[in-house]
């Protein structure tokens, strides 16, 4: 889609010639957002995409993600085979259904940054302890969890001015056991409930709830759970009110697929 209110296009090369924020700028990565529909109030597009940063770094401390890091960069991405947890990574990729022309302009930053509640990439980093680094419009940097990162739907941490820059998965989160389940209403529908739980090597069990919820949900517990105490923990975790309403997905329909994709998780990782 055209967006005839936009007046400019910048292109920095670096960083550093990033122009001050005003009114009406948005930042521009893949764009397969910001073009889909129309956006009135702005006026000029900052393309961090040419600011060239490399799309992922693999070393001994984990992975770490460019914001600009595309879909099909990242399912490209040979892993290490100690990093059991890698699966999830293609798993998640294909949870955002969408063409090859799509899976090369959308990135990791941007299903971030749109804080959707079906964002895979928002499941992805959140179950693997993702870490993002934040850039201030003078060049400092700040850091928060995508648990904190993620605030509801197309709401963020982020500040006026302030641009996602990268997204740490410390080692001992990809070397974890993990098991993924999804549903949605059609075969190729957006996801309705998407579910990761990861198992360490003292045996304790995280469970990361995101699509059927605002925002992604963690619910951890020392050990593998009982039956009675995983619904105990989603029941104090997420409260009536906050199981997510929209036409992918009625409360009472999330809720309980919610339950049925949680306990089968529990099932694959229980030793």
């Amino acid at each position: 889609m055209d967006l005839n209110g936009v007046t400019s296009v910048i292109t920095p090369g670096t960083a550093d010639a990033l122009p001050a924020w005003r009114t009406g700028d948005a930042w521009l990565a893949g764009g397969t957002w910001l073009f889909s529909e129309p956006q009135p109030h702005l006026r000029r597009l900052i393309d961090i995409a040419a600011l060239g940063w490399p799309p992922h770094a693999v070393s001994a401390n984990g992975l770490t993600l460019a914001a600009t890091c595309t879909l099909a960069d990242l399912d490209r991405l040979d892993l290490p085979g100690a990093w059991i947890a890698a699966p999830l990574v293609g798993r998640c990729c294909r949870a955002l259904l969408g063409s090859f022309k799509i899976w090369n302009r959308a990135t990791v930053g941007g299903n971030l940054c749109m804080a959707l509640p079906a964002g895979p990439m928002i499941a992805l980093t959140a179950a693997l302890d993702g870490r993002c680094t934040i850039r201030a419009p003078d060049g400092s940097e700040r850091h928060l969890t995508v648990l904190d990162f993620v605030l509801g739907p197309q709401r963020t941490a982020l500040r006026p001015g302030e641009i996602l820059r990268s997204i740490a998965l410390p080692a001992a989160a990809v070397t974890r056991r993990t098991a993924f389940r999804r549903i949605s209403l059609s075969p190729n529908g957006r996801s309705g409930a998407l579910l990761i739980g990861t198992l360490d090597r003292s045996g304790a069990l995280a469970l990361t709830v995101t699509a059927s919820t605002p925002r992604p949900v963690r619910i951890a517990f020392d050990g593998p759970p009982t039956p009675e105490a995983l619904r105990a923990g989603i029941a104090a975790a997420i409260p009536e009110a906050d199981w997510y309403d929209d036409v992918h997905g009625a409360p009472d329909w999330r809720r309980h697929v919610t339950g049925l994709l949680a306990e089968e998780i529990r099932r694959e990782l229980a030793p």
